[in-house]
Order: structure tokens, then C-alpha cells, then sequence
């Protein structure tokens, strides 16, 4: 049986945090221990932590959002997710994997940057990854960039991982270039990563992106994310497209962003 968590969230004066500065208090037994959201090797390595706090206390909905508008998109087209071969980035403990299994996807490979993620992925929901690597996509070493080449993908998922330097711009780019063209995108983003008012480089690449000749828009939709700890709903977009070409190598260049 998965353990509860005592969890404490801190007073009011954390409404001025970002999202990405978000923290919270874990007690196990008499030690008050302080977590960022983004902690992720902290809270991986407990189990039943990342669904507990995020999904029992905080109501996120986005990996079932995305795969429920990704399957819409794709019977839509007389397509179906039971032919994907499936890249999912910035897989975590595989909850969006899950998601995927579900719907009988054809092959379903992992990607995460921290080895707990792997770990957790393994302990939590066995058997639904057909591979999980641990690997940094801004510097794949030759050999692994050939056996990710392998697998032939035609589909990137990426749910809850971009724009708060979980997933860099070049990395997200790198995976977007493993999936074939004709192959399809589904991820979800903040709601200010679409304002113009937000310069920031994952914003611009993201914009620049879903309005360029590279992906043909299906679905974009905004919706509830999940709670903010004051009980405010987070609202995000959900993206399903199809990668029309190959994206170049000088696109972020063309973007105006530093690599």
C-alpha cells in the first residue's frame, strides 16, 4: 500500500512566488523538511509524493487533457494511437506514460534527465515504457542519439516538463527532430508562454514554432491545468500538431534565441 505524505503547504506570503519558486513543507516524523515543486529527485524517491501532492491535493489534469486531445486529433485525421511509436519527454514517474498504455499505443519510450525519475517510473507503474533513458537531450553522445533513431518515432508527448527549465529549448528541439515528418507533437505549456508580453526564449521558441511552415496546428486549447496552493486554477494550452518538415539547425538562431 502507497504511504500518505504529511504535507504543509507555507502561509500567504507565498502567493508571490513564481510557479517555478513554488515550495512546500514535507514532515516525516519530527522533521519539517522544505521542497521545491521542482524537486523532483526528492519527491521521486518517495512514493506516492508527486502523485499526492500534485494530483490528490492539487488536481492536476494534464496528462489526461493531452491524451484525450491527441487521440481526438488523430481519429479525426482516420488515424489511431494503437499504430504511435511514442516519445515521451520529460516522463517523470510515468504518469503520462499510463495515459499512453491506455489507449494501446504501438511503442512507448521514456525520456527524463534525472536517474529517479527512471527509478520511480520502474517501481511505480512497471512494464508501461518499452525503454527509459536517462539522457541530457542538449548533448546526446553519437551512439545514444542512434538507438533513439531507432525506434523511428511518430509521436512526441511532453506534459508538465517545458518552459520552467525542466526541458530546455534546445533539448524539446532535439526531440522534435527525432519524430519523423508527417509524425505528431501533443504537449502542454503555460498560458503566458503564448503572450507577446512574455520575451522570455522557451515563450518565443514556442510561439515561433506552432505559427511556422515546421507544424500544422489541430488543437490548441486553453484549460485548467490544476490549483495553485490558494486554490486559483493554473490555466494552460494544450497543443496537438503535425511536424510538416524537418526543423533546421538554425532555427533558434532565426528565433532570436541563444542557444
Amino acid at each position: 500500500m502507497t504511504p500518505r505524505h504529511r504535507i504543509r503547504f507555507p502561509a500567504a506570503e507565498s502567493k508571490s512566488l513564481s510557479q517555478s519558486e513554488a515550495f512546500f513543507f514535507l514532515v516525516e516524523g519530527d522533521e519539517e523538511r522544505r521542497l521545491r515543486f521542482h524537486d523532483y529527485d526528492a519527491i521521486y524517491g518517495r512514493p506516492g509524493l508527486y502523485e499526492q501532492l500534485f494530483y490528490d491535493r492539487l488536481k492536476c489534469s494534464s496528462p489526461r487533457k493531452v491524451g484525450e486531445i491527441l487521440k481526438s486529433a488523430l481519429d479525426a485525421n482516420g488515424l489511431h494511437l494503437t499504430e504511435r511509436r511514442v516519445l515521451d519527454l520529460g516522463a517523470g514517474n510515468g504518469i503520462m506514460g499510463e495515459v499512453l498504455k491506455s489507449y494501446g499505443v504501438a511503442r512507448l519510450v521514456a525520456v527524463d534527465i534525472i536517474e529517479e525519475a527512471r527509478q520511480a517510473a520502474e517501481r511505480d507503474r512497471p512494464g508501461v515504457y518499452d525503454e527509459y533513458y536517462v539522457a541530457d537531450f542538449t548533448d546526446l553522445a553519437p551512439e545514444m542519439l542512434e538507438d533513439l533513431e531507432g525506434w523511428s518515432f511518430d509521436c512526441l508527448t511532453s506534459v508538465a516538463a517545458l518552459g520552467f527549465d525542466d526541458i530546455p529549448v534546445k533539448a524539446f528541439l532535439q526531440a522534435l527532430r527525432l519524430v519523423a515528418d508527417g509524425g505528431w507533437v501533443a504537449f502542454n505549456i503555460k498560458e503566458s508562454f503564448l503572450s507577446s508580453a512574455d520575451q522570455s526564449g522557451f515563450s518565443r521558441f514556442i510561439r515561433e514554432l506552432i505559427f511556422s511552415q515546421y507544424v500544422d496546428i489541430h488543437h490548441l486549447e486553453r484549460y485548467r491545468h490544476r490549483l495553485s496552493m490558494e486554490g486559483l486554477p493554473l490555466y494552460y494550452f494544450a497543443f496537438v500538431g503535425q511536424k510538416l518538415a524537418d526543423i533546421p539547425e538554425d532555427f533558434l538562431k532565426r528565433c532570436g534565441i541563444e542557444e
